[in-house]
């Protein structure tokens, strides 16, 4: 008997392929590739600044690269779960 393989979901760049995407039969697709994504809901209405060594941000920039996120959120993300 062949193997039966799970599809990918493709790279959407459009609201309108997400709409055409999603109103086909999904029961085959790999479940395993999807990963829980943290949203961020609260406004963000304050501000800071600061001065930081450029090894230090570089560091923070490099490792925001490594989870896929922008560093300013990396950054938040370090600060909310130390607080």
């Amino acid at each position: 008997m062949a193997d039966i393989k799970a599809r990918k979901v493709p790279r959407l760049r459009t609201d309108e392929e997400v709409e055409a995407f999603l109103d086909q039969d999904l029961s085959d697709l790999d479940f395993d590739q999807f990963k829980p994504a943290p949203f961020e809901f609260a406004k963000k209405d304050e501000r800071i600044n600061m001065r930081l060594p450029a090894a230090l941000l570089d560091a923070v920039k490099a490792k925001a690269r490594e989870r896929g996120l922008p560093y300013q959120r990396f950054i938040r993300e370090v600060l909310e779960k130390s607080v």
